[in-house]
């Protein structure tokens, strides 16, 4: 998988534990193709504020946004093979990679979140690196089984990488 970080400096001290969490998430969840890549931007309280209330029209703050690109018919979780062949449409042409989207973590919110919940600043980023991913590939928390799946899901990734 191909991470491509903006901003990585607000999150420098976290991303080697961040790239191994995402990178354990695509072999736990078997993914099965080589060539994905996603986006990994890093910001304050107030960009992912402003995008936040752009892009879905909620005016506060929240720890993570993610905004996928593979296109399914049912916008389910995407359970059919990744390759170039099922989403002829989501390639990158600069890389020729299947781009799986963006994730947009708030690192003050990640912070302070980390606090609240009794956790370490690096399980609270990994966690949200790897629920961003599980959103890019379709999981969701809007039904009570559904969140009961992604968290089962995370929590596997998560105990993967030593962070659960």
């Amino acid at each position: 998988m191909i991470i491509n970080l903006k901003n990585e400096k607000k999150a420098k001290k976290y991303l080697v534990n961040i790239v191994n969490a995402l990178n354990s998430a695509e072999k736990v969840l078997k993914i099965s193709c080589s060539n994905i890549e996603l986006n990994l931007t890093f910001v304050s309280k107030m960009s992912i504020k402003k995008l936040n209330k752009n892009t879905r029209g909620v005016n506060k703050v929240t720890d993570v946004l993610s905004y996928p690109t593979l296109l399914t018919e049912n916008s389910g979780i995407i359970d059919k093979k990744i390759s170039k062949k099922n989403f002829p449409y989501d390639i990158n042409p600069e890389t020729g990679n299947i781009m799986l989207g963006d994730i947009v973590i708030c690192v003050p919110r990640c912070i302070q979140q980390s606090k609240k919940f009794g956790t370490t600043k690096t399980r609270e980023i990994c966690y949200l690196s790897v629920h961003g991913l599980l959103h890019l590939l379709g999981y969701d928390h809007m039904t009570n089984e559904d969140k009961k799946l992604m968290r089962e899901k995370e929590e596997e990734i998560l105990k993967v990488v030593g962070l659960s």
